[in-house]
């Protein structure tokens, strides 16, 4: 039995540790925090939303930006501070408007196989993650908002996903709470929401009950790759750590925002860069409170906003974009416009206790998840689902684990005696798995290792 080193915990990582162990491998998950799904899988927006899928790589992305420099309670704030990486990264995000059309489709594609991955992993291993099967709602203050959102909804068919034209009365009628007058929107019935953070750590639990080992508290502080691949740690903070190593045939990189320093470790080039998003959790202590709270998730597109309902007492309002490197700090003048929004949008909802959080998305410059094999045997990347990891998870789990058996079983042969029984295995196993020579580029497995972005 083959024993692979998933690095972090979060939903990419565990998602990815379960469908590893389901496929019989001997699976450790290492991650540098005491517990699962405790950065940016902790409190995002919980939206499962394929209607999402558009990638941000657009000339009115840029310009919205720019616009939107000087103003603090922006959408999307830019820090102009210089850093190579940053600029590098935008060079490369505009670089990548030539794909927008192509990697939306793709996004879409790969956002409708990963529900239903995740609803059966949820229903087999019985967790309750506030999983709220009622639809998302866009909505637009303009027409040429709403036109651009038409011009979203072909590519979103394109891709097989089934999105309404909707008007004012009928926004209404899909989310009676809701207040104010649209312009129009979108409906996108088969989209969901659920908490993110109670599903990965249900799921966290349900691998260790299959056998998955958890090094929680632990650092990877080198790798001397193989394989076999042996991992240097560090258990626990100050005068009671402890470095300790690991042994692994292979190892799995999913560890977002971290992703770009361990590939460099390991010799290879994936260039994520950390997208700050904010959000609150209000929490509706009375029935009047709950009464007025909507339970339709909604995509507030021009305020970029969303909403999701978790369960009868929770609202979960998130937005924003901050592109200022790993900064983390909570700022109050970005939590502000989400406490307005709702307030305005909602006024007998409470928020007179609200909590809020920010977390860092691990974002590609094309949007696109890296779903591939390194530069080195035995090395592999599933990781910079920015926005969308919740979205997407499940699916690239199940990908990262189809390459891994795919490479396993081609490599076989030159590990035993060359027989003709065993030089045909390879082929057998590439007719069992027909989705790995077709996987949709750029959520790459390439046999040559991670592309250059």
């Amino acid at each position: 039995m083959s024993h692979i080193a998933v690095i972090g915990a979060g939903i990419t990582g565990v998602t990815t540790a379960y469908a590893l162990v389901r496929q019989g491998f001997q699976v450790t998950v290492i991650d540098r925090l005491r517990y699962p799904a405790m950065e940016t899988s902790f409190a995002n927006g919980g939206q499962l939303s394929a209607c999402n899928a558009e990638v941000w790589n657009s000339r009115g992305t840029i310009m919205k930006g720019l616009k939107w420099m000087m103003r603090k309670d922006a959408p999307l704030l830019f820090n102009p501070r210089p850093s190579w990486h940053k600029y590098s990264w935008m060079g490369q995000f505009m670089r990548a408007i030539s794909g927008y059309e192509h990697n939306t489709v793709e996004t879409v594609k790969l956002a409708i196989a990963a529900r239903e991955h995740l609803y059966q992993w949820a229903e087999d291993e019985h967790i309750d993650f506030d999983l709220e099967k009622r639809g998302i709602l866009h909505i637009y203050h303009t027409a040429y908002g709403f036109e651009s959102g038409k011009r979203v909804s072909e590519l979103l068919k394109r891709g097989g996903l089934e999105r309404h034209t909707v008007t004012n009365e009928e926004i209404h009628q899909i989310e009676p709470t809701l207040q104010g007058t649209y312009y129009g929107g979108f409906f996108t019935p088969s989209d969901a929401t659920g908490d993110i953070h109670k599903f990965t750590r249900g799921l966290a639990r349900a691998c260790e009950q299959r056998g998955v080992r958890f090094l929680q508290d632990t650092e990877v502080l080198g790798v001397r790759c193989g394989p076999p691949h042996q991992i240097q740690l560090r258990t626990g903070e100050g005068a009671e750590a402890q470095n300790h190593s690991l042994q692994a045939d292979a190892l799995v990189v999913c560890a977002g925002v971290g992703s770009r320093h361990l590939a460099k470790l390991l010799g290879d080039y994936i260039n994520i860069y950390p997208v700050k998003g904010y959000s609150i959790s209000a929490y509706l202590d009375t029935p009047e409170s709950q009464a007025a709270a909507p339970w339709v998730s909604l995509l507030d597109e021009e305020a970029k906003i969303v909403t999701s309902r978790l369960g009868k007492d929770r609202l979960r309002v998130a937005g924003t974009a901050e592109y200022n490197g790993m900064n983390k700090d909570i700022r109050a003048d970005r939590i502000a416009p989400l406490v307005n929004w709702t307030r305005r949008n909602f006024r007998d909802a409470a928020t007179d206790r609200v909590v809020p959080w920010a977390g860092l998305r691990p974002m590609m410059p094309d949007m696109m998840p890296r779903v591939q094999a390194g530069s080195r045997p035995g090395v592999y990347y599933n990781t910079g689902h920015g926005h969308l990891g919740w979205t997407l998870s499940a699916a690239t789990a199940q990908l990262i684990t189809e390459l891994i058996v795919q490479r396993q079983r081609e490599a076989e042969p030159a590990r035993s005696a060359t027989s003709p029984a065993a030089a045909a295995a390879p082929a057998a196993a590439r007719s069992a798995h027909p989705a790995d020579a077709h996987s949709p580029d750029p959520v790459h497995r390439e046999s040559h290792g991670p592309r250059p972005v």
